[in-house]
């Protein structure tokens, strides 16, 4: 083999190398292309997103769980991803590239249209089931003992576009209590409350919220009653904090009246026949057939109040044609 003459500058050797690869035959390099494009295809055919909530929410608790039932690999992957609340998630449903699937408030879909977030928001956007209920949970300082007492004080609602940010504001203009608005995340805000900067925070989630749990006896909150008034049993409905979901900040034996929201699985309203639709139906199939394993350890709790056959008032069901079709 002749070596290279050392004399040469190292751009010419370069460059030399560079046209002996160019003048070599193709058909090794098109193999592996074809084989990564071939493989790529594979890995994305079943893939499905779902758009959760944040680390300390139920949200993407149902979403892991969805993922370690429903994966299977290549045929079926399911990949859960941290979101930024109900608006932001049925924003992302509609225009993110990925996003089939999201879980979201039940009231904020009728808030979008009202609010005009998106054109057409009613006919892009489905739903698979409802999933549970989630509760509305008032955290204040001791001192504060009813929702009226917040008045002109600071109460933490999480960041912009987040559901919980969504009900907290449709929930204090019922009840005709105005509020300072603060919209750090919650994990920020219960340090806040803690430190006594904020008077109350907000936060929608299914009980146990985890956020609340580690919180130690003597920290000098608690649970602030909110009313089920008629104004907002036209959308939510009547619930309970009782002691055995928050044993460190209810006396034992003790409940919190407080209201509650339904949580949806939303699906962007993929038209029959298209390969996206195709994947969503196959999702929904297989959630059907394979439900009974949420219901058992160690999924989450909030598996045992779901009912499949529920409807959702104001929005569409998804229909997946039969499972012969896909």
């Amino acid at each position: 083999m002749t070596r290279p003459d050392p004399r040469l500058p190292r751009r010419v050797l370069f460059g030399s190398a560079l046209a002996a690869l160019a003048a070599a035959p193709a058909p090794a390099q098109t193999s592996w292309i074809e084989r990564l494009s071939s493989l790529t295809a594979q890995a994305n055919q079943g893939t499905v997103g779902i758009m959760a909530g944040g680390v300390d929410g139920t949200y993407i608790r149902i979403a892991a769980d969805l993922m370690n039932v429903l994966d299977e690999g290549d045929r079926m992957r399911v990949v859960a991803m941290l979101g930024r609340g109900s608006v932001q998630n049925l924003r992302d449903i509609v225009l993110l590239r990925g996003i089939d699937i999201g879980i979201v408030q039940s009231d904020v879909l009728a808030y979008a249209k009202r609010e005009g977030l998106l054109p057409g928001i009613d006919r892009l956007v489905q739903y698979i089931t409802k999933l549970y209920d989630e509760e509305i949970h008032l955290l204040a300082r001791e001192e504060v003992r009813s929702v009226r007492d917040l008045a002109g004080k600071t109460v933490n609602v999480d960041v912009r576009g987040s559901g919980t940010a969504m009900t907290a504001s449709l929930v204090f203009a019922a009840l005709g209590v105005d509020v300072r608005i603060a919209n750090d995340p919650q994990d920020l805000a219960l340090t806040k409350l803690r430190n006594g900067e904020i008077a109350g925070m907000v936060y929608v989630a299914g009980k146990p919220a985890r956020l609340f749990v580690g919180i130690p006896p003597g920290s000098g909150l608690r649970f602030v009653p909110i009313p089920a008034t008629p104004a907002l049993l036209e959308t939510y409905l009547p619930s309970v904090l009782a002691a055995a979901d928050y044993p460190n900040l209810i006396a034992p034996g003790g409940e919190v009246e407080t209201i509650a929201v339904g949580a949806v699985m939303a699906v962007y309203a993929w038209q029959p026949g298209t390969e996206r639709y195709r994947k969503v139906a196959r999702f929904v199939h297989a959630f059907t057939r394979r439900f009974d394993e949420f219901l058992r350890p160690p999924r989450h709790p909030k598996w045992r109040e779901v009912n499949l056959a529920a409807q959702v008032p104001g929005w569409t069901r998804f229909d997946p044609g039969p499972p012969s079709a896909q």
